[in-house]
C-alpha cells in the first residue's frame, strides 16, 4: 500500500486516538484534579472555572452521549466516512467523560461503519482471476 493510499485510510483513525487523549486529558487534568476543583471553589475563582463547569454540565446532563448517538444514528443512515468516524470519536469522547453506555455504543457502530466504508472504497484489483490473462483453470 502506498503513502498516498494509506494516509487517507489512516487519518480518520489518528484523529480518533487524538480525540480520545483529549477526552483523557480533559478528565484527568481538569475535571479530576483536587486542586484545580479547589481552586474553582473559592470566592474568586479563576476565569477559566468556566470551561470546567461547562465540561462537567455536559457530562452531567449526558450531553456527551446524547450527541454521540446522534451522530452515529446519521452515520448509520448516510454513508459517510467522515460521519462515521466523527461518531467513533465522539464515543471514545463520551467513554471518556462519564458517558459509558452511549459512547460504547457510538464507538463500536462507528468504528465499524469506518472499516466497512473504507473497505467499499477500497478498489479490488482489475482483471483477477478472468480469461483476459489466458491462464487456463483447473476443473474440480
Amino acid at each position: 500500500m502506498t503513502a498516498r493510499r494509506f494516509i487517507p485510510i489512516a487519518m480518520p483513525w489518528l484523529l480518533i486516538v487524538m480525540i480520545g487523549l483529549l477526552g483523557a486529558g480533559l478528565r484527568y487534568g481538569l475535571i479530576e484534579s483536587r486542586t484545580l476543583a479547589d481552586l474553582c471553589d473559592d470566592g474568586s475563582p479563576p476565569s477559566w472555572c468556566s470551561v470546567r463547569l461547562a465540561v462537567v454540565i455536559g457530562f452531567s446532563r449526558y450531553g456527551y452521549g446524547v450527541a454521540a448517538i446522534i451522530v452515529t444514528a446519521l452515520a448509520m443512515i448516510w454513508s459517510k466516512p467522515w460521519l462515521a468516524g466523527l461518531a467513533a470519536a465522539l464515543g471514545v469522547f463520551a467513554l471518556n467523560l462519564y458517558c459509558y453506555d452511549a459512547g460504547a455504543i457510538a464507538l463500536l457502530i462507528g468504528s465499524l461503519r469506518l472499516v466497512r466504508l473504507q473497505a467499499n472504497r477500497m478498489a479490488a484489483p482489475s482483471h483477477q482471476d478472468r480469461h483476459g490473462n489466458r491462464q487456463i483453470q483447473p476443473q474440480p
